[in-house]
């Protein structure tokens, strides 16, 4: 995922001015890669040149996204948030930003029609009653046409799948992906799901006596619940919401199927509605994305959802955790910018700070939390190992340099504490080529 260059450049490199917010600004339709208003445009514009003005060492704010304007409210703006708050009556999310991608992800549903990629909802917790089911619950009540399975085979679920497609929401996943005999065992369903994250991608089988060969769709938006990480093509292909068990005093109403059905089928045919006429202009939408690749796949329909619905919809979207492993790469610049930009810090110190974030996923990825091994998997997709650092009193522990860190801040998190830099940084890059 790092880019390496073959040599150091000579030069400085042109100064940026600095994203206003995580997310790009709104799209309008029929204006692909535009922004909404100028003033926004030249916010988020690239500085190049002699005369280029430095960008400030710190934004407003850590983030920036709160300076995203709200746009022109509409039927929808209202439609998601009554959405959001059933959600929040029935199920505890671990987070803000994790609920408003639960609602954004409802409702682009009901778009499908117009998504070159069908994102997947990971719901995963590290154990029993963490509230998975429970938000698969009242997916299945909301969501467009609803397809719920439980250890289903592949070959029913691709002959559930039509060319209007319906929405999977799979639960209990670890009895199928759960240990490595499991996934193994399971390979196909698991390349039925890779598959369906992107339209026209076939499954083909023979069908018949006569053995005719016949396509079987498989794209469409599913929900995929289940105890544990799911495999990480599939990780890879998901907006992903890890549940934790509620906490002493967190209480929410007990959903009862006769009783809270018909309110939830009520949001859902409105949303449905909603949704009908905007079709072509959701297909005509493109916003700019500040990820790449799979990543701006995966979140590009729950933004565009959110720039359809209007009011603080589009800036919510744009607030939603950095994709991927982008989020640990945040959090630890945050982490090394508390502590005063250490030149390095140990392993131990790194991860009890990352365990103890509260709206953090950190001390919820497994058991005891983020593990010194957790972390460095993370960490060697973006080029980053730990190595031996010395502390005050002259021992050696493993950690981390903060110079290794500095070109993936760049890349995935510039708006994070920007930094530049030191002597100290540059004579440890060159020590490390």
């Amino acid at each position: 995922m790092t880019e390496s260059t073959a040599s150091r450049p000579t030069t400085k490199a042109p100064t940026t001015t600095p994203t206003v917010g995580g997310w790009p600004p709104v799209a309008k339709a029929g204006e692909p890669g535009t922004y909404l208003l100028a003033q926004q445009s030249e916010q988020l514009s690239t500085a190049c040149g002699p005369d280029a003005e430095a960008a400030p060492a710190e934004p407003a704010t850590p983030d920036g996204t709160d300076l995203i304007p709200d746009t022109e409210a509409s039927e929808g703006t209202d439609l998601l948030a009554q959405l959001r708050a059933l959600i929040a009556k029935f199920v505890i999310l671990p987070s803000e930003e994790a609920l408003d991608a639960a609602t954004l992800w409802v409702a682009a549903t009901h778009l499908q029609g117009s998504w070159q990629h069908a994102p997947r909802l990971a719901v995963v917790g590290p154990a029993k009653r963490c509230g998975k089911s429970r938000l698969l619950d009242v997916l299945t009540e909301t969501v467009h046409q609803p397809v719920l399975t439980v250890n289903s085979t592949p070959a029913a679920v691709f002959r559930s799948i039509t060319e209007e497609p319906p929405t999977l929401l799979v639960d209990e996943a670890d009895t199928i992906f759960g240990s490595p005999k499991m996934a193994e065992k399971n390979e196909e369903m698991r390349g039925l799901l890779n598959a369906g994250h992107q339209r026209d991608r076939y499954v083909l089988r023979v069908v018949g006596n006569d053995h005719t060969p016949r396509r079987f769709h498989t794209f469409a938006m599913a929900a995929i619940a289940g105890i544990g990480d799911l495999p990480d093509t599939i990780m890879d292909r998901s907006v992903v919401i890890r549940m934790r068990r509620r906490a002493e005093g967190e209480s929410v109403c007990p959903y009862r199927t006769m009783r809270d059905r018909p309110a939830l089928h009520a949001i859902r045919d409105k949303i449905a509605r909603w949704t009908a006429p905007l079709a072509d202009q959701a297909l005509c939408l493109e916003p700019t994305m500040p990820v790449e690749d799979r990543a701006a796949d995966t979140w590009e329909p729950l933004v565009i959802t959110a720039d359809l619905a209007g009011g603080p919809w589009p800036r919510l979207a744009r607030q939603e955790d950095n994709p991927g492993g982008a989020r640990i790469l945040a959090d630890i610049r945050r982490s090394f910018h508390a502590a005063g930009d250490p030149d390095s810090v140990t392993t131990d110190q790194l991860l009890f700070t990352l365990n103890g974030l509260d709206e953090a996923p950190w001390a919820e990825s497994a058991r005891g939390g983020l593990t010194p091994r957790g972390l460095g998997s993370m960490l060697r997709e973006f080029g980053i190992t730990s190595g031996n650092v010395r502390l005050g009193d002259g021992t050696q522990r493993k950690g981390y340099t903060r110079h290794k860190f500095l070109d993936a801040w760049r890349r995935y998190c510039p708006t994070v504490h920007p930094s530049t830099p030191t002597a100290t940084d540059e004579n440890a890059g060159a020590r490390s080529r």
